[in-house]
C-alpha cells in the first residue's frame, strides 16, 4: 500500500507562524495545475504499481482551489495511479472557505476526510497569527461539514502561543470536544526562522511563553483529550474510536509515499526525494526536463534512523525485536541500552520489548529521539 501527498502552495494570506512553502501569487494556479499533472505522469512508476490507499491535499491552503480545479487534480490522479475505491482522501481547509456549497462540492468529488485549520478559538490570538477566520467561523465550519455528511473530521489547534493563558487553552479544547470531530492535531508553537513570529521574537516585540506554562498546557491537552475519549496515538495527534489519520500513520510506519508539487517529499524505502521549494523553479524544471527535486539514497544507518525517528513518536513505539530482524543484533542492543536510561528516569516504558514514551518523556521527546540516532 502507498500514499500520495499533493502540495497546493497557494494562500490568500500568510500566517505569521507558518514555515511551510506557500505563495500568495494565485495568478500561477492554472500553470501550476498543468505542471502538477505532468509531474504525476513523469513519476507514475515511483510507487511501483502499489495500490494507493491514501491521498492527502496539504499546503498552503488546498481550499483555495475552485471546484473545477479540484476535480482536475483528482481525475489525473485516478488516471495515473491505482487508487483504491475506499481510499482515504484528506483535504486541508481554512474554516472561512467551507461554505455549505463548497462542502457539497468536496463531498461529491470523493473527499471523505476534512482537516480544518482552526488553531485557536479566541479572536485576538487568531488575529495575532494573521489567520483569515474568526472563532465563530471556525465553529460554523465544523457544523456545516457535519451537516454535509462528513463524519471523518479533524481539526488543528496550536498551544504555547504568546500570551495564551491556561484558561483560554482549556476553552479551545472544550469547544473542540463539543464539536462532531473524531480527530485532533494539537501542536506546540515553534518559532521557525524566516517567519514573522521568529523575527519578532528575536527583536523582543514578541514574548515566548515560558516552558512551565507550555508544560501545563501540554498536560491539560492530555487530560482533556482523555476525558473526551480521544486516544493519543502520536505525540501531537489524538483520535476517537481509533479513527486515526491513515495517511500520516503510513508515514510513521514506513509505507511508501509520493509527494507532488513544490516542496513535497517522497519516500520509497530506499531513497528520499524532495521537490524544489519555489513554484517558478518547480514549473521550469518540469517544463524544461531539468532537475526539480533533490534525492538522498538511504544507507543502512539512515534506514535505521528513519525507523526510530518515525515509530518512536507513536503509541506503537520502537520494537527491539523488529530492529534486530531488520538491522541486526548490535543495533538492537544499542536501542535497549539507550531505552533503559529513560526507563529508569521515568521517561520511557517497556512492554514485551517495545519501548514507548511516558507522559513525562513526551514533552522532551525531541531530545530523547536524538540519543537513539546513529550518526
Amino acid at each position: 500500500m502507498a500514499g500520495i501527498y499533493i502540495h497546493i502552495p497557494f494562500c490568500r494570506q500568510k500566517c505569521y507562524y507558518c514555515d511551510f512553502y506557500k505563495t500568495v501569487n494565485s495568478s500561477l494556479t492554472g500553470k501550476f495545475l498543468a505542471i502538477l499533472k505532468q509531474e504525476a505522469v513523469i513519476r507514475k512508476n515511483y510507487l511501483e504499481g502499489e495500490p494507493v490507499r491514501t491521498i492527502y491535499f496539504g499546503g498552503g491552503t488546498p481550499s483555495v482551489l475552485s471546484p473545477d480545479e479540484l476535480l482536475f487534480v483528482l481525475e489525473f490522479l485516478h488516471a495515473n495511479f491505482q487508487v483504491l475505491p475506499d481510499a482515504e482522501i484528506t483535504f486541508e481547509a481554512n474554516p472561512d472557505d467551507l461554505t455549505p456549497a463548497y462542502l457539497q462540492v468536496l463531498k461529491n468529488a470523493g473527499i471523505n476526510r476534512l482537516s480544518i485549520g482552526i488553531q485557536a478559538f479566541q479572536d485576538n490570538h487568531l488575529k495575532k497569527m494573521n489567520r483569515r477566520h474568526n472563532a465563530q467561523q471556525a465553529f460554523d465550519a465544523v457544523e456545516y461539514a457535519a451537516s454535509a455528511g462528513f463524519s471523518n473530521l479533524s481539526v488543528d489547534l496550536i498551544y504555547g502561543l504568546p500570551d495564551l493563558t491556561e484558561e483560554q487553552w482549556k476553552e479551545s479544547l472544550t469547544r473542540v470536544f463539543q464539536l462532531p470531530v473524531v480527530h485532533l492535531s494539537a501542536y506546540h508553537l515553534t518559532y521557525h526562522e524566516g517567519t514573522p513570529f521568529f523575527t519578532w521574537l528575536k527583536k523582543g516585540t514578541l514574548k515566548e511563553l515560558s516552558e512551565k506554562e507550555s508544560v501545563k498546557q501540554f498536560n491539560l491537552l492530555l487530560d482533556e483529550a482523555g476525558k473526551a475519549g480521544f486516544e493519543q496515538y502520536e505525540i501531537s495527534n489524538f483520535a476517537r474510536n481509533k479513527i486515526y489519520s491513515k495517511h500520516n500513520t503510513a508515514y510513521w510506519t514506513g509505507e511508501k509515499y509520493l509527494g507532488l508539487g513544490p516542496s513535497a517529499h517522497s519516500y520509497n524505502g530506499d531513497s528520499r526525494q524532495w521537490n524544489i521549494s519555489h513554484i517558478e523553479s518547480y514549473i521550469r524544471g518540469i517544463e524544461n526536463h531539468t532537475s526539480f527535486f533533490e534525492e538522498e539514497h538511504l544507507a543502512e544507518n539512515d534506514k535505521y534512523n528513519e525507523y526510530v525517528l518515525t515509530r518512536i513518536r507513536t503509541k506503537w513505539g520502537i520494537s527491539e525485536y523488529e530492529i534486530q530482524d531488520r538491522f541486526g543484533e548490535e543495533k538492537a542492543k544499542f536501542v535497549r541500552k539507550e531505552a533503559e536510561k529513560y526507563i529508569h528516569s521515568g521517561k520511557m516504558s517497556e512492554q514485551n520489548g517495545i519501548f514507548t514514551f511516558t507522559r513525562k518523556g513526551l514533552f522532551v521527546s525531541d531530545d530523547i529521539m536524538t540519543s537513539f540516532m546513529i550518526i
